[in-house]
């Protein structure tokens, strides 16, 4: 059966209606404060997870690089014999002399 009273289905239909209405201002402020969040974390200079992933992967191409080295050195070094003579460091560079320094009026 159907109601025949007007104003409780005029009162139905505004219910529905303030409900919607209610539901979208809820999403529109979700949204709204997602984006300040995400606006105030990145003036905060942090990386996204690609950047510290791809990052992370570099670093540990690096460290295996710099392992392989390592042991084609120990393996080097191992081949040379103890009885060679160890190769000369570079000589550094002297350090440039300092200007005096000017007196003060």
């Amino acid at each position: 059966m159907q109601s025949q009273n007007r104003l409780f289905d005029d009162f139905v239909k505004f219910m529905n209606g303030a409900a919607g209405t209610l539901a979208g201002m809820g999403r529109e402020a979700e949204a709204a404060t997602r984006s300040r969040a995400r606006d105030w974390i990145g003036g905060l200079d942090f990386v996204s997870r690609d950047e510290f992933e791809a990052v992370k992967a570099m670093a540990a191409a690096a460290r295996d690089e710099a392992d392989a080295l390592r042991a084609r050195l120990d393996a080097l070094e191992a081949s040379r014999g103890p009885s060679a003579p160890q190769a000369p460091k570079a000589p550094q560079a002297p350090k440039a002399p300092r200007a005096p320094k000017a007196p003060k009026a």
